[in-house]
């Protein structure tokens, strides 16, 4: 797989962590994804994209276009076609407030068609993204689409977002919520209405988020992992806590965890977060009765895609 990716210049930067193309070949078509820091947008130009809740209760999807996706409290499970070709913008927590003009509320734990919110804008990046476009291209493409889309004034609160929410992701969610809201001179209600208002979900659950998200990053598969040191490190109050913060994210413990790590180890670089994981027992029957399970199974060598240039 190649992920080729950009940091957007300012002021999208306030609101983008990075805008990337994934092309090729996929190690593991399923991969098993829990919460992270961001919301998304997903330009698909291959084949169809599979998606299931983990809420029982939620239909699954089958994604041919493009579609936003809020900020996420729990796993979800993605089928890549075979060969992958995606164009995608990883948001931070707040990112989508100032281009989409709709309450983070309504996108948090879903995936809303593209179309929907901007019209015609699926149709067009097909168009732009064609066959012969090199990824760069791709990028300052998308690159131009935010910039262009981008809110000539920030909605109320959402600087104030912005701005407790960047101290969040400084300090990886271990800034406690009433720290936050004395610097800020506002109550925690208030806070936590404006996070709901542009986030989706409150400031106590984007901290357990990005704590959970520098957790990731830092186990080793490669050594012992000693993870009441990383609890600590991580401000969990024990290993208990960090178990059962790992079995709400993940659908796993952390035993489990490292040893579907050790088992399919990801590919150098990829995912950039280290999150996602294959995926293993989880039903994927989209049309009609009958489950059937699946497993991380390994594709081969991965190839370059048309943006490898």
């Amino acid at each position: 797989m190649r992920y080729v990716s950009r940091v957007p210049a300012a002021p999208l930067d306030r609101f983008v962590d990075d805008i990337y193309c994934l092309s090729g070949q996929p190690r593991h078509r399923r991969m098993n994804v829990p919460p992270m820091p961001s919301a998304h947008l997903f330009v698909n130009l291959g084949g169809p994209v599979r998606l299931w809740d983990s809420d029982p209760s939620v239909p699954p999807a089958v994604l041919t276009g493009a579609w936003f996706m809020g900020v996420w409290t729990r796993r979800f499970l993605v089928e890549h076609p075979t060969p992958v070709r995606l164009l995608g913008v990883h948001f931070k927590p707040w990112g989508m407030a100032p281009f989409i003009g709709l309450p983070a509320s309504e996108l948090r734990d879903r995936w809303v068609p593209a179309d929907a919110v901007w019209h015609r804008f699926p149709d067009r990046m097909r168009d732009r993204a064609g066959e012969a476009a090199s990824a760069a291209d791709v990028l300052r493409w998308m690159e131009d689409e935010l910039r262009e889309r981008l809110a000539e004034a920030p909605p109320r609160g959402l600087d104030l977002v912005r701005h407790t929410g960047g101290r969040l992701e400084r300090s990886h969610g271990v800034v406690p919520v009433g720290a936050l809201t004395d610097a800020a001179g506002v109550s925690r209600n208030y806070l936590a209405a404006q996070f709901t208002a542009h986030v989706g979900v409150t400031p106590k659950l984007v901290a357990r988020i990005y704590r959970f998200a520098r957790l990731i990053v830092c186990v080793d598969t490669s050594r012992p992992v000693d993870w009441s040191r990383l609890a600590q490190a991580a401000g969990y109050f024990d290993q208990a806590h960090l178990s059962r913060e790992f079995k709400d994210f993940t659908g796993h413990t952390p035993t489990q965890y490292l040893a579907l790590r050790r088992r399919w180890p990801g590919e150098r670089g990829f995912p950039p977060d280290s999150g996602p994981m294959p995926a293993e027992g989880f039903p994927t029957s989209l049309d009609g009765p009958g489950r059937s399970m699946i497993g991380g199974e390994d594709t081969g060598d991965a190839e370059e895609g048309p943006w490898a240039q």
